[in-house]
């Protein structure tokens, strides 16, 4: 049995018994912190946590690790609710197009972006997808996330889509990491499709799909429903059909307009909807009155230079708020969860609680996880981080380029 016990820890965050499963309007504001504390794990179990004066004390010493946090926050691990990890190869000939000035859908309407990553996936081996995710997995953990979730999509057929997914439940077997996998045949509209999107959705919901329930290959279900990819009809159809499969939606939606995704994606009972770049009245209000996660991706708009999703309108609204780190070669290629909470802090004007919270609580909550993730609590085995030593919490945000993560227990 490993026993580690963390002493004179500067601020213990996110502990606590009684904790919601997510957090809301003023609640996005405030986060729990036990000051001058201590945790004691046994492999890796919460058995005692609290202020150091209320430390019982340790009456055999023997095989126990003491780490003295002297100066240090701890904190449960970042959850990543929505990445694209698994991916042939980068993209960086179109990062220097957009430099040039071509536009992301500008990029994809020449044959780049999804298209771009399918013709490239569909000529490597499931071994040689894994190997390079396995690597990015550890880099990902390293920087401090503690849970994944990993969508296909960049297959576009049944024979590629379904490889992804292998790819995908290998990682889950093989990783320290908690991983959700998510189908998303529907990203976009492969080229032999070009001119028959029905024939392409048609494959989506009697070929692929069935064949993933059989292979128990997902958890959820994803469509891109976006102007010149899918539309809002399209995304409901295919909802419904993953529903049948007992797949729940988690859905690509407002990155670029506003078509009505989100109130269909609702009614459909998704988990949660991503990007939001692009909002009305109309979004904000359904989003408050749900209990689907407003997940929003701070990284992409800084890579596209698009707009960043109205944090701070969605919060005062009451809608739950989450973020993650949209990981891919094309427009997020940055898995640091460090680097999206400064992001959500600097250009999204959120304050470091509920950017905390939002990659926590909220996040694991994006992922069906907040039995077991996204707080500490009295037996629970959530991923941990202890930082280096900081002034602040709020520090994590301010010094964007530091390494803040001295080491992750999961």
């Amino acid at each position: 049995m490993r026993k580690q016990f963390i002493k004179n820890i500067k601020g213990l965050v996110q502990a606590g018994e009684d904790l919601p499963e997510v957090v809301r309007a003023a609640q996005m504001q405030v986060l729990p912190v036990i000051e001058n504390a201590y945790l004691a794990l046994e492999d890796n179990e919460v058995i005692a946590y609290g202020p150091m004066s209320e430390w019982p004390g340790i009456t055999d010493w023997r095989d126990v690790e003491v780490i003295d946090a002297s100066n240090c926050y701890v904190l449960p691990a970042f959850i990543d609710s929505h990445t694209h990890t698994v991916f042939a190869a980068s993209r960086e000939e179109e990062f220097i197009d957009r430099i040039n000035g071509l536009s992301y859908e500008a990029i994809a309407a020449k044959g780049g972006g999804i298209l771009n990553s399918a013709r490239k996936l569909a000529e490597m081996s499931e071994q040689e997808l894994f190997d390079a995710a396995y690597i990015r997995i550890q880099k990902m953990i390293a920087a401090g996330t503690g849970a994944i979730e990993i969508k296909s999509g960049y297959g576009l057929s049944t024979e590629a889509e379904l490889k992804m997914l292998r790819v995908i439940q290998q990682l889950k077997s093989s990783c320290k990491v908690q991983i959700k996998a998510t189908f998303l045949g529907a990203h976009a509209i492969p080229l032999a499709y070009k001119d028959q999107r029905s024939a392409y959705i048609d494959l989506i919901i009697n070929e692929m799909l069935p064949q993933i329930a059989a292979e128990n290959l997902a958890d959820y279900i994803d469509i891109f429903c976006e102007r010149n990819y899918f539309s809002t009809d399209e995304m409901c159809q295919i909802l419904e059909a993953g529903q049948c499969f007992g797949l729940k939606g988690k859905v690509h939606v407002n990155q670029f307009s506003v078509l009505g995704g989100i109130p269909a994606a609702i009614s459909k009972g998704a988990v949660s909807v991503d990007h939001l770049e692009e909002l009305d009245a109309s979004d904000i209000a359904a989003l408050a009155k749900s209990n689907c996660i407003a997940t929003l991706l701070p990284g992409c708009s800084h890579f596209l230079s698009i707009p960043y999703g109205a944090a701070n309108e969605l919060i005062n609204a009451g809608a739950i708020v989450a973020l993650a780190s949209d990981f891919n070669p094309g427009s997020a290629p940055s898995y640091d969860l460090m680097h999206v909470l400064s992001l959500a802090c600097i250009k999204m004007k959120m304050t470091p609680e509920a950017a905390i919270n939002a990659l926590t609580i909220n996040a694991a909550a994006a992922l069906e996880l907040q039995s077991t993730h996204g707080k500490i609590a009295l037996g629970r085995r959530s991923p941990i981080l202890l930082t280096n030593e900081i002034p602040s919490l709020a520090y994590l945000a301010y010094a964007y380029t530091e390494k803040h993560i001295q080491r992750v227990f999961i």
